[in-house]
């Protein structure tokens, strides 16, 4: 089973307008994509090669259809947080510690623009 998630002004279908591309573009992410999904550019990431990560980090499951702004905000703090607290030999989670970036990257966009995640499976 995939999973592709969208960052997205609605609910209800993938909306992001031109400022909220740019914003992503200029972050300079770089995450998996998917068959529809991006590399984190254009809004958008291959949610399963993440979720786990995701899920041990800010205790929230991608695997809900749609996740609201303010939990998004939640889950960027947490994402911070533990990038901020990183070392070296930190080998309890199975991502590499650029990729970490570029997910706390991607959900402080989300957060500053305030958007929440479309996920899709």
């Amino acid at each position: 089973m995939g999973l592709d998630t969208f960052a997205s002004r609605s609910l209800d279908d993938i909306e992001l307008t031109e400022e909220d591309l740019q914003a992503f573009q200029a972050a300079n992410i770089s995450l998996c994509g998917g068959i529809f999904s991006g590399d984190g550019g254009d809004g958008s990431f291959r949610g399963k090669v993440y979720a786990m990560t995701i899920l041990e980090i800010t205790e929230e499951s991608l695997y809900q259809e749609w996740i609201p702004p303010e939990t998004v905000c939640k889950m960027h703090r947490r994402l911070a947080a533990y990038e901020s607290s990183m070392t070296k030999d930190d080998q309890e989670i199975d991502v590499t510690d650029i990729e970490i970036l570029n997910l706390c990257k991607f959900f402080q966009v989300c957060c500053e623009r305030g958007l929440g995640l479309i996920n899709w499976w």
